[in-house]
C-alpha cells in the first residue's frame, strides 16, 4: 500500500537520522567515590546564600587573561581532533556579548555561518574565579569540537521528517476513510507537527552532549593549567532555568546537577592517571 510505504520511508529516514547522531567521545561511568564527592560539592554550592559580583574592570581583565591561555589549548585540541574526524575551523573568535542582558555563554554561528563563542557581561560578572571561566570556555569549545551544532540540525531535520511522515500517513488514512473530509487545516497541522518533531529531535541527545562537552572541557582546562573540578562548581549554583521572558536561561540549557560534577571529577581523575580522551570508533 502506498500509504504504508510513505510512512515506512519517512520513519526509516527519521530514525536513521537520529541514530546517526549521538556522542563522538566516551563519557566515563561515574564511580561511587566521584558521585559522593560531587554530591558534597553540589550541596556546598547550594548552601551559599550570597555571591560575590566581579567588577566590570576585574571581569574584563580576567576574560583577557584566561582566554589568552585557554584558547590556544582549545585550538590545538580542536586541530588534533579535526585531523581524525574531518576538517573544521578551530580558531574561533571568543567575544563579549554586550547586548544580551542575562548571564549566558554560548557557541553558535554568525550570519556568514562562521562559528564563535561568546560570553555576556552579566555572565562574566557572575564568574568568581579563573578556573570557572576556563572551564566554561572549554565547555563551549567542546560543543564545537564535538560538532553539536551540526548534529542538532541533523536531529531536528530527522525529527521533522519523522513527524511529517506520521502526520501525512494519518491524514491519508483519514481521507481514505472519508473522501469528503475537510482538508483545509491539513497544511497547518503538518507545519505544527513537523515543528514539534524538529524540537523533539534537537533535544534527543541534549543531556549527552552537555556531558560530552564537560569531558572535553576537563581535558582542555587541565592542559591550560586550570582546575576543571573547581571550575565546574559554577554549574552547581542554584539559578532559574528560565528568564523573566520565559526563555531558557544558561542553567536551562546547561542543567545544574551532581551528575555533571561527578562526570568532571571522574574525567579529571582519569586524566591525572594518564588516560587520554577516548573517541568512539
Amino acid at each position: 500500500m502506498k500509504i504504508g510505504r510513505l510512512f515506512k520511508a519517512g520513519a526509516v529516514f527519521g530514525t536513521l537520522g537520529l541514530s546517526a547522531c549521538g556522542t563522538s567521545y566516551t563519557v566515563p561511568s561515574v564511580s561511587a567515590g566521584s558521585e559522593a564527592a560531587a554530591k558534597t560539592m553540589f550541596a556546598q554550592e547550594r548552601a551559599v546564600t550570597k555571591r560575590r559580583t566581579t567588577s566590570s574592570n576585574a571581569a574584563a581583565a580576567r576574560f583577557d587573561r584566561v582566554v589568552s591561555r585557554v584558547k590556544p589549548v582549545a585550538m590545538a585540541f580542536c586541530q588534533k581532533e579535526a585531523a581524525k574526524s574531518g576538517a573544521k575551523p578551530c580558531d574561533l573568535p571568543v567575544l563579549v556579548d554586550t547586548k544580551m542582558p542575562m548571564a549566558n555563554a554560548y557557541h553558535t554561528r554568525d550570519e556568514q555561518d562562521r562559528p564563535f563563542v561568546a560570553f555576556t557581561v552579566p555572565m562574566l560578572m557572575q564568574i568568581e574565579n579563573d578556573d570557572e571561566l576556563a572551564f566554561i570556555l572549554g565547555h563551549e569549545y567542546g560543543h564545537h569540537i564535538a560538532d553539536h551544532l551540526k548534529k542538532g540540525e541533523q536531529q531536528a531535520l530527522a525529527g521533522a521528517i519523522l513527524m511529517g511522515a506520521l502526520t501525512a500517513t494519518s491524514q491519508a488514512y483519514a481521507s481514505q476513510g472519508n473522501p469528503y473530509r475537510y482538508t483545509g487545516a491539513d497544511s497547518a497541522e503538518m507545519q505544527h507537527n513537523m515543528a514539534l518533531g524538529a524540537a523533539a529531535g534537537q533535544k534527543a541527545y541534549s543531556q549527552s552532549y552537555e556531558l560530552e562537552s564537560d569531558v572535553l572541557a576537563t581535558y582542555i582546562t587541565k592542559q591550560a593549567g586550570y582546575d576543571p573540578v573547581k571550575g565546574a562548581r559554577f554549574f552547581a549554583r542554584p539559578a532559574a532555568t528560565r528568564t523573566s521572558a520565559g526563555n531558557l536561561s544558561f542553567w536551562g540549557t546547561h542543567p545544574p546537577d551532581a551528575k555533571r560534577l561527578a562526570t568532571v571529577i571522574e574525567t579529571a581523575n582519569a586524566a591525572d592517571a594518564g588516560q587520554g580522551l577516548v573517541r568512539k570508533k
